[in-house]
């Protein structure tokens, strides 16, 4: 069966949702993983861990979609370094588990390359001509960082720098590297539903008062917006109710005066940033299949673990709320009576806006 084109249009009162394939549809689930997933910026897991020369830590970047075996290292400058962890002669893994080396060693014919991937030695390789070469190197791709976040991208479609601009604007004076990862308060959730289906949850405000009217009931909902940026959007959380701690925002703030608890940054096309005026929350989404995925929720904290665990139990009632009507959508948009739907204007610009990026990035690959 042929896939289906479609366009969104940019107008959102005209606009209609995806088709409901592109939910349900293995073949663009596949298509996804290089035209979408391989072009962005993807989170890093476990870098800051990586601290004196000579560690090395193997990883799988956006484990379960890309599953790019990459590998971490800090070189003998001190620089953090992320390499491809395949060895250029003949693709066996490089390092298959984390500890502390002077260099690297392929234990299949016993090619070395320095912490930085450059090329060393390679035994029995006389009289090759044109040897060694860049190629003969491991490649070397980016690192970018926000506080003690690291991200880097196979092929990135856009600077980080624009896609990351926008977070900073608002949050650049929390003193983002103070925070520290929690692993204890941290954990994954696995659902059986699309990917695009659980952004579009964490995109759409109009549900709320339905999904959540008890766990998110001291929510200004009136108050609640969304502003979009070419790359993402950031939706303002503000509350009257003293149970929420707010933000002391300085007078340069474009929020000033407003009484905003927090800050629900969303990055094309599977990072979620949420600020509190006590900690930061990570959330990771890792697509597993066209109908399962899994969402890492990594918690950074700066002060006040008493309102931290409190917020906890909320945000986990949220997430069960969350997943149980993003399954049931799971189900819906796999039907047959089932194509597109419309857009509220006021409520689900953020979706729009992420159903617009989706479509660009298939329509160039057409």
């Amino acid at each position: 069966m042929k896939k289906k084109t479609y366009t969104i249009d940019s107008d959102i009162g005209k606009a209609s949702s995806p088709p409901s394939s592109v939910y349900s549809d293995p073949r663009i689930f596949e298509d996804q993983k290089e035209n979408i997933f391989a072009k962005t910026w993807q989170f890093i897991p476990d870098a800051t861990t990586v601290k004196a020369p000579g560690h090395v830590l193997p990883f799988s970047l956006l484990d379960g979609c890309l599953s790019e075996p990459l590998l971490l290292t800090r070189d003998d400058k001190g620089d953090l370094c992320c390499l491809s962890n395949v060895c250029t002669h003949r693709g066996a893994l490089v390092v298959e588990g984390e500890g502390h080396v002077r260099n690297l060693r392929c234990r299949y014919h016993g090619r070395k390359f320095q912490l930085n991937g450059e090329f060393i030695s390679m035994p029995e390789f006389e009289g090759v001509s044109d040897f060694p070469n860049s190629c003969d190197n491991l490649p070397k791709l980016p690192i970018k960082t926000l506080g003690p976040l690291h991200f880097t991208s196979l092929d990135p479609a856009m600077p980080f720098s624009d896609w990351i601009t926008p977070v900073l604007e608002r949050v650049s004076w929390l003193q983002l590297d103070q925070y520290r990862f929690d692993p204890a308060s941290s954990r994954d959730y696995t659902l059986d539903a699309n990917w695009a289906l659980y952004c579009d949850n964490y995109l759409d405000e109009l549900h709320i008062p339905y999904v959540h009217p008890v766990s998110l009931g001291g929510l200004d909902y009136e108050s609640y917006k969304t502003e979009c940026f070419p790359w993402g959007n950031v939706i303002f959380g503000s509350s009257p109710k003293e149970e929420f701690p707010l933000f002391d925002l300085p007078s340069e703030h474009p929020d000033f005066g407003q009484p905003i608890y927090a800050f629900y940054f969303w990055l094309f096309p599977n990072l979620m940033l949420n600020f509190y005026p006590t900690h930061m929350q990570v959330n990771v989404v890792r697509p597993l299949s066209h109908d399962r995925t899994n969402i890492s929720f990594l918690n950074y904290l700066k002060d006040d673990v008493d309102y931290f665990t409190t917020h906890m139990a909320t945000s986990h009632r949220v997430e069960m709320e969350d997943e149980e009507i993003v399954m049931s959508v799971q189900k819906g948009v796999s039907s047959r009576l089932y194509d597109r739907g419309r857009y509220s204007p006021r409520r689900e610009g953020g979706t729009h806006h992420f159903h617009r990026l989706l479509n660009q990035f298939e329509e160039l690959q057409r």
